[in-house]
């Protein structure tokens, strides 16, 4: 097992569905199940669908505490602990023993997974220490949830479903699904009406239902128009109790601990920055654009457009190697 060059977990941050969450990266960079087309972080360099042990889970635990004691003396709200890593949080075979360890801490965790590994006996019992759980559910039919998820090959969506429903039906905590939609790959009548009819028979507390509001992996990835979404929101009205749109920018309100440079790269590895965000975050920390600056001559953060807005993420040690120039 290795140690994390940032730290372990980052903020708290802005969520729009749990208020202030302190996310918590047990990960490394970029090792997932699927390389989604609209991933925030960019393409997944390494695929895999076996877990292991990443990180000591103790690691974690410490790293969380602490931070959560800056946050508290900062007089941050944290209302939860998230499991939002660079890849997928159950490829950790750690998971069920870092949920277990962060209980402790008094305040609720929340896990958002992919859902390609609820096949496993082992994930559905470890998610089951939750408190929240949101699935992505972005399509059924084959084809198109191959096209936008871009899962490990040996993965196949089938036990995945099965996987999903057996969860649903033991977990006490709060459960929710979220679907992304881009614009000619999944927000065609048939391919959602499938989803809401599994969402049906699966009863989330809450479907969500969200587009690319972050730079994406594949420059091509476009948001629905507005006739699509609403034609989707009422396909998904119609048959589950509660369905929320997840359309709007989650604001600027990223807290600091005081580290300002480990704080800004823990934040951008999985929450890519709109430039008005970075300014702000910085103001509150006391600190000034040369932060930045320094970060982005060295190569560890990245500049890049979408949706007519600048954002800044993090720059991993593989970009690096492959494009040691390339600052976008």
């Amino acid at each position: 097992m290795t140690t994390r060059a940032v730290p372990y977990s980052f903020g708290p941050v802005p969520s729009r569905r749990l208020g202030r969450s302190l996310g918590v990266n047990n990960v490394p960079p970029k090792i997932c199940s699927y390389s989604c087309v609209y991933c925030q972080v960019g393409r997944t360099t390494r695929m895999r669908n076996d877990r292991r042990a990443f990180y000591e889970p103790e690691d974690i635990f410490r790293d969380v505490r602490k931070r959560l004691a800056r946050a508290e003396e900062g007089s941050e709200r944290v209302d939860w602990l998230t499991f939002v890593p660079d890849g997928e949080p159950t490829l950790d075979i750690n998971l069920g023993r870092e949920i277990k360890l962060l209980k402790a801490l008094s305040v609720p965790v929340a896990v958002v997974t992919n859902s390609s590994l609820l096949w496993r006996d082992d994930v559905q019992e470890e998610l089951g220490e939750a408190d929240w759980v949101s699935l992505k559910i972005d399509a059924l039919h084959e084809t198109i949830w191959r096209r936008i998820n871009r899962p490990h090959g040996a993965i196949i969506p089938a036990p995945i479903r099965h996987g999903i429903l057996a969860f649903a039906e033991t977990y006490s905590g709060r459960l929710v699904t979220e679907t992304m939609l881009v614009r000619g790959i999944n927000d065609c009548d048939d391919c959602m009406s499938a989803v809401a009819d599994f969402l049906v028979d699966l009863r989330p507390y809450a479907a969500y239902l969200s587009v690319p509001t972050r730079p994406p992996a594949e420059k091509w990835v476009a948001v629905p128009d507005e006739e699509s979404l609403n034609r989707v929101y009422q396909l998904f009205a119609g048959r589950v109790g509660r369905v929320e749109c997840l359309l709007g920018y989650e604001g600027n309100a990223f807290a600091s601990t005081g580290e300002v440079e480990k704080d800004l790269l823990g934040i951008t590895s999985v929450h890519p920055m709109r430039e008005e965000a970075v300014g702000a975050f910085l103001s509150r920390a006391g600190s000034s654009w040369g932060v930045v600056d320094r970060l982005l001559a060295r190569g560890d953060l990245a500049k890049t457009q979408y949706d007519g807005h600048t954002f800044y993420l993090r720059k991993f040690a593989t970009e690096r190697r492959a494009n040691p120039k390339c600052h976008h």
